[in-house]
């Protein structure tokens, strides 16, 4: 993973563009309630990690009972160096999860195809295409995990009741169907992800990333500030990249934002092998103040 040394904010601190836009506007600042599940699975509710206050002021996001199911995972990595915990990593999930044996988890036929839809598949699936059946599956995790609702996925999703969303239900559950815990695997994979950032960024909270975009329009805009300033409603998973440069062949128009590293599901280089190219990063949305330039 290649970030820049200055786009690391050290712990405690924040940014020069740390958000202005909606001090006494707590319309803007806050998770909109069409947006958030009154319940999620980790340690904060939505509507608290979903706002504009944690991103200038994040802490640790924890999975329920992830860390006590895994505690051998964690001592294993924590037993290697660096160079060998991706290893570790693959090695756990895949005896964990059967996923070379799938005879033993009882798969055969036309069932056993399906259990192979496994964690790496379904990113690799988001990288060509986010508003694919597997990235239906990613957006339901991080429904199911965060309480944060998609907000796009290949239609803006405003009324669960409204046909793009039952559509989108139906790619999450076709893509959940007859796989082998695979919301459990992608538990690991974000816990994992925290756990080599807090190791390679000790003391940091945030990265700057960068989107590329050609019309403002296509995002939710929730208030509006001098010098290119918003505050946005982002989708509840997004692709992002730590290039600028890279951001450029997406848009004229390029999105800076200060990201909590707690927001931070995957990102190029964690797995040797998947997720490459882009310098991308998968990021778990919510309100955000971002500064907007042109190329």
């Amino acid at each position: 993973m290649k970030i820049e040394k200055q786009a690391i904010l050290g712990g405690g601190a924040t940014s020069d563009n740390s958000p202005m836009l909606c001090r006494g506007d707590d319309k803007a600042a806050s998770l909109p309630r069409d947006a958030r599940l009154p319940i999620n699975r980790c340690n904060l509710p939505a509507v608290v990690l979903g706002g504009l206050t944690y991103q200038q002021y994040p802490s640790p996001l924890l999975i329920d009972g992830v860390a006590e199911l895994h505690a051998d995972l964690f001592r294993r990595l924590a037993a290697v160096g660096p160079e060998a915990r991706a290893e570790v990593f693959r090695d756990y999930l895949t005896v964990r999860f059967q996923l070379e044996w799938l005879e033993e988890m009882g798969y055969t036929g036309h069932a056993k195809a399906r259990a192979k839809a496994n964690y790496i598949r379904m990113i690799r699936g988001w990288s060509f295409d986010s508003d694919s059946r597997e990235g239906a599956v990613l957006k339901g995790w991080v429904e199911s995990r965060f309480g944060l609702t998609p907000r796009y996925h290949g239609q803006p999703l405003r009324d669960p009741s409204d046909e793009p969303y039952l559509r989108y239900q139906e790619m999450r559950s076709h893509g959940l169907y007859g796989t082998n815990a695979l919301e459990a695997q992608f538990d690991l994979v974000y816990t994992f992800c925290q756990y080599e950032l807090a190791l390679r960024h000790g003391g940091a909270r945030h990265v700057t990333l960068y989107r590329g975009t050609n019309r403002m329009a296509d995002h939710e805009v929730l208030a509006k500030g001098p010098g290119g300033r918003h505050v946005i409603l982002l989708n509840n998973l997004n692709s992002f990249t730590c290039s600028r440069e890279r951001a450029c062949e997406f848009g004229d128009y390029i999105l800076s934002v200060e990201v909590p590293l707690t927001k931070i599901f995957f990102h190029c280089g964690l797995l040797p092998g998947v997720l490459q190219g882009e310098d991308e990063f998968l990021v778990i949305g919510g309100v955000v103040d971002v500064s907007l330039s042109t190329i």
